[in-house]
């Protein structure tokens, strides 16, 4: 629950004054000894807490999820493995998860969301598909509707080019490319929207891991590029809904 929403509520006389005290009273984090959950965190940046799955313990991760399921009737986690999506599924059985993306998502059925404005997802190969659906799972997510765009890659520009009036519909454009990291600049030179390019750490032993990639779209000379870090597609996707959400 928002913050607005909490005075909306005091407004209509739905809860009373103490109750909201407690709303803001409990509203730096929760603390549950292994993580400091940020339950107010939608109420200051317009999305719930985010979990980074890789690394987390059995118990923690099931324990983490409950919680921020509980209080926000959704959790979004990122980077997770089908043995992690198991112990979650244990807990929330409503629970999803794709193998492609290792996006952990759970969301109650009654939460109903309708998804705005338009982002689109480009990806330069089927390589780069494990960042490009990170970016376009996670944009869906938070509430934009996506148009997933693969396999266009600057080898084949024609292939690019026969998408280009779907790509400029979008409010913001998504570029994953691993190799020479090309295809942000081409997109960057035909859109009039942001585009934010990702590198991904696809390519042979030069590609140094996608620093190539990170290098290239770094340093592009189209405007209107913002890169992020290498084979972050949540990141790429989080913004991309921000403009997105500025835009409708």
């Amino acid at each position: 629950m928002t913050t607005r929403e909490m005075l909306e509520k005091v407004e209509r006389h739905e809860i009373s004054i103490e109750e909201a005290e407690r709303f803001f009273k409990d509203a730096p984090y929760e603390d549950l000894g292994f993580a400091k959950l940020d339950l107010h965190r939608q109420a200051r940046s317009g999305f719930p807490e985010v979990v980074y799955c890789m690394g987390k313990e059995d118990p923690y991760l099931a324990a983490i999820y409950e919680r921020l399921y509980r209080e926000n009737g959704k959790v979004l986690g990122t980077r997770a493995s089908a043995h992690q999506a198991e112990i979650v599924k244990a807990v929330l059985p409503g629970a999803e998860y794709d193998p492609v993306s290792r996006l952990l998502k759970v969301q109650d059925p009654e939460l109903k969301e309708e998804k705005t404005g338009c982002v689109a997802v480009c990806s330069a190969g089927t390589a780069d598909l494990y960042v490009a659906e990170e970016a376009a799972g996670t944009a869906e997510y938070l509430g934009a509707n996506v148009v997933r765009i693969y396999d266009v890659g600057v080898s084949g520009i024609h292939r690019l080019l026969s998408k280009i009036d779907e790509i400029r519909k979008a409010n913001c454009v998504i570029a994953v490319a691993g190799m020479e990291g090309a295809l942000a600049s081409v997109i960057g030179g035909l859109v009039e929207n942001p585009v934010i390019a990702v590198p991904t750490s696809v390519g042979y032993g030069a590609n140094f891991g996608g620093l190539s990639a990170l290098l290239t779209m770094i340093n592009s000379c189209a405007n209107g590029i913002a890169t992020v870090n290498i084979d972050n597609g949540y990141g790429a996707g989080y913004i991309a809904t921000q403009i997105n959400r500025l835009a409708v």
